[in-house]
């Protein structure tokens, strides 16, 4: 691997970011339910905790918000009314749907004076398979991956109080972008609505707003689209200003970063009419929040009014844009170019509403090239950001697939849908050597071969005769490097192929950036071209480094590099490719790539924590619908798992199965004996189980099935076994 340059352009400070660990969650992880008084632990030891249950099939039900009533998924969740709003409080069961963290820290911050993008993701009522906070088997679902064209994610849907699933919030903090739920009233009932909590006193708006707060506290998302489409009275409209004031005060104090943003509906008399501008009718809201979102029947001359109304605040003006291109529109659909040409000539920023008009209107099995060209048509319009801490690691996985897929090793075959599982993603698109224009690389979505996860990155290329090599930039960097990097790269060329593929980065002057030695890396760590080689190198090391230099399983190659640095920022990473030595003709090659890690070296010398406290509770249990042919009397069970791991340090948690256990699904078959199945990810500390197939317990005799839970380390290597959680659960059959 070899440095591609120096940047020009000087560091910008790294912004500082706390962790938004809520108070009232942090007061409810000792709260766990107990269960039913069937059960209970009988023994427990440093490895391994046993609890013991009698099968009932009369379980306590579970509260529908909170879970599928049909199979008792945990699922994400809207609030309908201003008293369901007013009433709740956070509870146990809300842990599933808090996401993972804060936003990573990203450059330039969001509060930099940058025209900003604003994606709202409005698709057929929401709620729809993105609800399943575990993930479902949804064969053709919609996947947004194009996060680093983009600042705010706002998830909108048409019920009073909307709460980002989970999914979305962690997908999205994954790649520095904030988001945002949905707080609307609409027709009659949002009149009364907006009555009962805006014509009366501070204290009745207040009491919302600090609601909205808290939710948005608890779950981790980072604000509210206030969204009021019904006319309002004079006392009413009245207050608004005061509420916007004091929703944004308030959020800003419990959520670092957070935003509230006003969309252009009612005016400053009460009146639910649309501007598709920021003028003196409805000044006062913009003045009273953090942005203001227009409708979308503008035209070049509303931006020019804009440019006085909005001073120096005009990257809080999100100029809207509906790619459903319905109304007078400047353009939509593949013509939304043409509309954020006019708001970028203005310095605007812009807010793109549903975008996902390439999913629901054009064909599911052209998804991909639609979506691809869609973002391609406007990517000269879409600044991007960049991504400031370390360890960063991706496997390129869209949080889908056709089969799972871990280091190599199929786990299972089926399609899968789990947005929380969606690791961070590349620039995408067509890049072409400048001058003869011959040479081009291309970048695209691989459901079809992963590595580890559900896809991988398909890279095509063209070298053409007399150029050496090409270069594709994936990611873009704002990171200030420590003193030594350990670097990845898994892939696989296709065919006969024997272009030579490195890894470059190009780093920028912090001060005064050293590059020193640049080494490989191979599992024989007394190989390596150090200058301080370790000889026996700590656990966590020996673990990452052990399968460098080696062809792994399905044709996959690593590549490992440490590399000394001093007072340097970490700009871009690269993925060249270079024509084989002595080869003079144009050279076509297919690239997957699977996984790439930049990791801080001292990361890997400190020890990994050990999952703790693993219980069971919430058990109900059924029969199974049908039996094997010959084989025995089967049961489903579904249970809750629980336990303590600092967040911060796992990408997730796998959760396996084994021993008693015949299968995960009813589709499935029986699963082989002591041999842990996985079941499933986490992304918290629990995880539902639900309708796993257990052999019956015989008259007098235990049954028995074992539940291990395997953190996934940032740094990305895997876990030993032996240091996985476990807990065992002992069935039997009630006396007759």
């Amino acid at each position: 691997m070899e440095a591609a340059g120096t940047g020009t352009r000087t560091a910008a400070r790294r912004q500082e970011r706390r962790m938004r660990a809520p108070t009232t969650l942090e007061k409810q992880r000792d709260q766990r339910p107990a269960g039913r008084l069937t059960r209970r632990r009988i023994e427990e030891d440093q490895e391994e905790a046993v609890f013991r249950e009698v099968v009932s099939f009369t379980a306590d039900p579970l509260p529908v918000r909170y879970y599928d009533k049909d199979t008792t998924r945990p699922i994400s969740f809207y609030l309908s009314s201003l008293e369901e709003l007013l009433a709740w409080t956070p509870d146990a069961e809300d842990g599933f749907n808090v996401a993972s963290g804060p936003p990573e820290c990203r450059q330039p911050p969001l509060s930099s004076q940058r025209p900003r993008t604003l994606m709202c993701h409005d698709m057929m009522g929401g709620y729809l398979d993105d609800k399943f906070i575990q993930g479902s088997a949804t064969q053709t679902p919609y996947s947004f991956y194009h996060w680093q064209y983009i600042d705010i994610f706002v998830y909108f849907s048409h019920h009073v109080v909307t709460i980002p699933p989970v999914g979305w919030t962690n997908a999205a903090h994954r790649h520095g972008v904030c988001v945002l739920g949905t707080f609307i009233t609409e027709w009659k009932d949002g009149e009364r609505l907006c009555e009962a909590f805006l014509a009366g006193d501070e204290r009745s708006y207040r009491a919302v707003a600090d609601q909205l707060v808290l939710i948005a506290q608890f779950f981790r998302f980072d604000g509210w689209l206030i969204n009021i489409e019904n006319s309002l009275s004079l006392a009413a409209v009245g207050n608004v200003p005061h509420f916007l004031r004091y929703l944004t005060s308030q959020l800003h104090q419990q959520v670092p970063g957070g935003l509230v943003l006003w969309y252009d509906s009612v005016v400053s008399s009460g009146q639910l009419k649309w501007q598709d501008e920021l003028n003196e009718q409805n000044r006062v809201f913009f003045d009273s929040c953090d942005g203001f979102f227009t409708n979308y029947n503008w035209r070049e001359e509303h931006l020019e009014r804009m440019l006085g109304q909005a001073g120096e605040r005009l990257a809080d003006v999100y100029v809207g844009v509906d790619v459903f291109a319905r109304g007078n529109v400047v353009g939509g659909r593949f013509d939304t170019d043409k509309s954020l040409e006019l708001i970028r000539k203005h310095g605007f920023s812009a807010a793109l509403f549903a975008p996902g008009w390439v999913y629901e209107c054009l064909e599911k099995g052209d998804f991909f090239r639609n979506q691809d060209k869609f973002w391609s048509l406007l990517e000269r319009y879409l600044p991007t950001h960049s991504i400031c801490s370390l360890p960063f690691v991706t496997s390129f996985c869209l949080g889908m697939g056709t089969r799972r897929v871990c280091y190599g090793q199929e786990e299972a075959v089926g399609p899968w849908y789990h947005p929380s599982a969606q690791e961070i993603q590349p620039l995408f698109g067509e890049h072409r050597l400048e001058g003869d224009g011959q040479g081009w690389v291309k970048t695209h979505c691989c459901l079809e071969d992963a590595w580890n996860g559900g896809s991988s990155l398909l890279i095509r290329g063209l070298i053409p005769p007399k150029v050496g090599n090409v270069a594709v930039r994936l990611f873009s960097l704002q990171v200030p490097v420590p003193p030594k990097i350990f670097l990845s790269l898994v892939y696989k060329l296709e065919g006969t192929s024997a272009v030579g593929v490195a890894l470059e980065l190009t780093t920028g002057d912090a001060g005064s950036c050293h590059v020193g030695g640049i080494s490989v890396l191979s599992a024989e760590t007394s190989t390596r071209r150090s200058p301080r080689p370790l000889r026996v190198p700590p656990t966590k090391l020996a673990k990452w480094v052990g399968r460098c230099g080696q062809q792994l399983s399905g044709g996959w190659v690593q590549r490992c590099y440490e590399v000394n640095l001093r007072g340097c920022l970490l700009q871009d990473l690269f993925v060249s490719f270079s024509r084989p030595p002595g080869s003079q003709k144009e050279e076509n090659f297919i690239c997957r790539l699977g996984e790439l890690q930049v990791v801080d070296a001292n990361s890997l010398l400190t020890p990994l924590p050990q999952v703790q406290a693993l219980t069971v509770s919430h058990v109900r249990w059924q029969p199974a619908a049908s039996e094997w042919e010959g084989g025995p009397a089967r049961l489903r069970l579904s249970c809750t798992l629980h336990w303590a791991y600092l967040l911060p340090r796992v990408r997730c948690f796998r959760i396996h199965c084994c021993r008693g256990s015949e299968g995960g699904s009813p589709s499935s078959g029986p699963s082989e004996p002591g041999r842990p199945r996985l079941l499933g990810l986490a992304f918290v500390n629990r995880y539902r189980i639900v309708g796993l197939a257990v052999a019956a317990a015989e008259p007098g005799q235990d049954g028995r099935v074992e539940f291990l839970v395997e953190p996934v380390p940032k740094e990305g290597f895997l876990v030993p076994r032996a240091e996985w959680g476990r807990v065992a659960m002992l069935y039997s059959m009630p006396r007759t």
